[in-house]
């Protein structure tokens, strides 16, 4: 497959699988033209880069995922370790992105959004400490 198929099939751009490629998280054979001749385990492997990548996974976790996949001695609980620290990341995120919804929400209720020039969001952002 060259590497349209290949990104059609595995619902990727085609550049990210160049980039995948420079990476190194795929090595694609090349033909005797140069171009990249994708196997049907390329395409597999591009597809699970695209659910992990999609569940936020970082590259470096899908490079160790991907290692994890790929050697028959793993055990799961290496797997279910870089799980956990990805669903941490997670939830502190979860708990940041609410902590900023409640303080903006606040400061959107404070200004009164008519005529007048104040305003405690434009205060807010100017003096964090006011």
């Amino acid at each position: 497959m060259n590497i349209g198929d290949v990104a059609e099939r595995a619902g990727l751009p085609a550049k990210t699988i160049r980039y995948y490629e420079d990476i190194g998280l795929i090595t694609p054979a090349r033909s005797a033209n140069g171009y990249r001749a994708f196997s049907d385990s390329d395409l597999h492997k591009l597809a699970f880069l695209g659910r992990a990548r999609a569940l936020g996974f970082s590259i470096e976790d899908c490079r160790a995922l991907m290692q994890l996949y790929e050697d028959e001695h793993r055990t799961s609980a290496e797997v279910r370790d870089i799980a956990l620290h990805h669903l941490d990341r997670i939830e502190q995120k979860i708990a940041d992105l609410s902590e900023m919804r409640a303080t903006l929400t606040g400061l959107v209720k404070s200004c009164a959004g008519d005529s007048r020039p104040d305003c405690p969001i434009l205060e807010s952002l100017a003096n964090p400490d006011a």
